[in-house]
């Protein structure tokens, strides 16, 4: 049986026995990551790591999308880069999913596309709906990835691949996220969570201390994260104060291909 916990109705927590099913709860905005899911997940994710009656987390999203990336209308310019970067600074909830000692499992049940893709890249394991995709989508805003995409898809797919991927801005199925090293297997939609949640099970099965150690030493092998998330923030704070980024927005809400080269 199955025990709510819920931080927020933005983000919705359920306890099935030693795994946690966190689910992302804004299907109006296709579960983009806004204030209000920003905040259910700084509630949630800190204190089911340090729950020991949890071993495992599953993350999803409600109804048709996994996570549609980020609220567009909250990425303004605040001031000098030095400021926008405190602002941008990676949240801690992300980073403890993507160092946690417990395993995460990433169910996702549709469209990761920017800030979305990257939530799926913090997760240890994701498993695929084949009807879901992965898309960058900073390029399209002349933003550039958050939330660790940048380390962390490079170490799922090698670096010429991850170029590839980041800079064309193209879809990538479920299928192709599977061959290339993004999740590791592709179920029907039906069946996603039933399959992520017999994942999590097992693994909550494993051995725990062992598995944090292995993460720990997986996440340290190519050098400190922090360094990493710190320089990731000020290259969000520049491009965010950006006349690129300026016009991606006024592109976006007017629906029409972005003019990057007359907007530098």
């Amino acid at each position: 049986m199955a025990a709510q916990d819920n931080k927020t109705d933005a983000v919705t927590v359920e306890r099935h026995d030693d795994v946690a099913l966190v689910r992302l709860n804004r299907p109006r905005s296709r579960n983009a990551l806004g204030p209000d899911i920003k905040a259910g997940l700084e509630a949630a994710i800190p204190t089911l790591m340090d729950d020991s009656a949890v071993r495992c987390l599953v993350i999803t999203g409600s109804e048709e999308a996994f996570c549609a990336g980020g609220d567009i209308n909250n990425m303004n310019d605040r001031g000098a880069p030095s400021v926008r970067a405190r602002m941008y600074q990676t949240y801690a909830w992300s980073q403890r999913i993507l160092t946690g000692e417990k395993p995460v499992v990433a169910a996702v049940n549709g469209a990761a596309a920017g800030a979305g893709f990257s939530l799926a890249l913090l997760c240890d394991i994701a498993i695929v709906a084949d009807n879901a995709y992965f898309r960058a989508a900073f390029p399209g805003l002349g933003a550039v990835p958050d939330l660790g995409l940048a380390l962390t898809l490079p170490r799922s797919i090698g670096s010429a691949r991850a170029k590839d991927i980041l800079l064309t801005n193209r879809r990538i199925e479920a299928a192709e996220a599977v061959a290339i090293g993004i999740a590791k297997r592709v179920v029907p939609a039906a069946a996603l969570l039933a399959d992520a949640m017999q994942l999590a099970s097992e693994l909550a099965a494993g051995p725990a201390t062992s598995f944090g150690l292995t993460k720990m030493l997986l996440n340290n092998a190519y050098g400190p994260i922090n360094d990493f998330f710190a320089t990731e923030a000020m290259a969000q704070a520049v491009a965010f104060g950006s006349k690129e980024f300026a016009e991606g927005v006024n592109a976006f809400h007017a629906k029409r291909k972005p003019d990057f080269r007359n907007n530098r």
